[in-house]
């Protein structure tokens, strides 16, 4: 059975008894209003249906992904090492710089969420985005997988499936020290802070859940507010007083350069290596979507194996930068609907557009606007679609829903998946995003 022979399968069975289901997802939305699956303090918006993954899939992209990662790598290291290939990035002096400051460990990505459009029949894909400083809603998946479990749907089809899911916080506790164990001078239980600019980070009860798994792993851990550390020119210091051996970094590099007037001790204590920070600023070379571009530029593929050049023509989408050379080339006024513009360096699909969304006048005034102002142009990829349903609707009813796929990576081995889905075809929380779990099917033996 392949991934849509599963949705249609979980879909049959709801039908089967569809009032018995209506009835416990009563108990599945009770469960995530009073847990910790919190998106800026409100509870997360969830569709009934898990992703149901095989082994097969999840063995199929952990080669796939990490495969990916290990591109990403070459080009961080072509990045210190080559000026000519640093210019392709546009970076601005101070943020090259902080790059240029190389983390003394050794893992370059420590930790990073791909999003991908995937095939669910015959398993073709293409990258939506790459996600390295800000990467996020490994909680999200913690308590749906939960929830699930008190579904009518989830209990009748437990006599001949088993599930599982991934754990995604102990295994990052684990990865975060075996890193920090490569640094210089590590120290045996190092205090950790958890740093963002807290209003902007999605979920403080996630960022709890990481705090108690670097404290089973032996480990003080806080969570602070990144304008609110002090440097003493030798120790950076907490909120709370105590001196910061290494960070886990989910403040996003937009975020910390529009705001750095305000966290100049945090800035200086990374310049000058007195603290370890995970992920380093070397990160944003992979977050940036630029890189979209760059990636099929022949400089890249220079240094990249037949193999890997396949690989990228294969799964990234082709991308261009939105200016008038390109918007004539390539007939972007004409045949709107191939394609999307996006900023360069942005989050959450801000300023994110497709042109199926707009009229030929509304496109035409999207692409004056943009053009030449750090946008890029890329292929329009047309997610995969699955049936879910939304039995909090008056009159709830089986939909085909758009997926997005994010995979989780911690030092370079596929962790985990965090699984959205949207009657839209953007998938984020600004274009009607629902979360669902992220789970592992397979028949029982015997």
């Amino acid at each position: 059975m392949n991934m849509k022979d599963i949705n249609l399968l979980y879909k049959d069975t709801i039908e089967k008894n569809f009032e018995g289901n209506m009835e416990s997802s009563k108990r599945m939305w009770e469960y995530l209003e009073n847990s910790t699956a919190k998106y800026k303090g409100r509870t997360i918006y969830a569709l009934y249906m898990p992703k149901l993954f095989t082994d097969e899939d999840v063995e199929y992209l952990r080669d796939k992904i990490e495969t990916m990662y290990r591109i990403l790598i070459k080009v961080i290291n072509e990045y210190f090492e080559k000026e000519d290939y640093r210019e392709l990035f546009g970076f601005d002096k101070e943020l090259e710089e902080l790059i240029l400051n190389r983390p003394s460990y050794s893992c370059l990505l420590p930790i990073c969420r791909l999003d991908i459009f995937y095939n669910e029949e015959d398993r073709s894909f293409k990258f939506c985005e790459f996600n390295a400083d800000g990467r996020s809603s490994m909680n999200e998946d913690r308590e749906l997988n939960i929830a699930i479990k008190l579904t009518q749907v989830y209990k009748d089809l437990s006599d001949k499936f088993e599930f599982s899911s991934f754990e995604l916080f102990d295994s990052w506790a684990k990865t975060f020290l075996e890193i920090y164990n490569t640094s210089e001078n590590p120290k045996e239980k190092p205090y950790i802070a958890i740093t963002d600019f807290l209003e902007k980070g999605c979920s403080i009860e996630e960022f709890a859940q990481f705090k108690l798994a670097f404290e089973k792993a032996g480990c003080k851990a806080e969570i602070c507010e990144i304008r609110d550390f002090k440097f003493d020119g030798e120790n950076l210091i907490s909120p709370t007083g105590h001196k910061v051996d290494a960070i886990y970094r989910r403040a996003v590099t937009t975020d910390i350069f529009t705001h750095k007037s305000e966290i100049q001790p945090f800035l200086e204590a990374v310049k000058k290596r007195k603290v370890v920070l995970i992920g380093d600023f070397c990160t944003q070379i992979i977050h940036n979507k630029i890189l979209f571009y760059i990636l099929h530029l022949d400089r890249t593929k220079a240094f990249l194996t037949e193999d890997e050049i396949a690989y990228i023509d294969a799964h990234v989408p082709k991308t261009v930068k939105l200016s008038d050379e390109f918007i004539e080339k390539l007939d972007v006024l004409t045949a709107k609907d191939k394609w999307i513009i996006k900023p360069e360096d942005s989050y959450g699909a801000k300023g994110v557009y497709a042109g199926i969304h707009f009229s030929d006048e509304e496109w035409a005034e999207l692409i004056r606007k943009h053009k030449d102002d750090s946008y890029i142009l890329q292929e329009f990829i047309m997610p995969y679609a699955s049936y879910n349903i939304d039995f909090k609707k008056k009159n709830p009813e089986f939909k085909k829903y758009s997926n997005l796929t994010g995979i989780y990576l911690y030092g370079g081995k596929m962790a985990g998946f965090y699984s959205r889905q949207s009657v839209k075809e953007i998938i984020s929380t600004a274009h009607d995003e629902n979360d669902i779990a992220s789970t592992v099917i397979r028949k029982k033996q015997g």
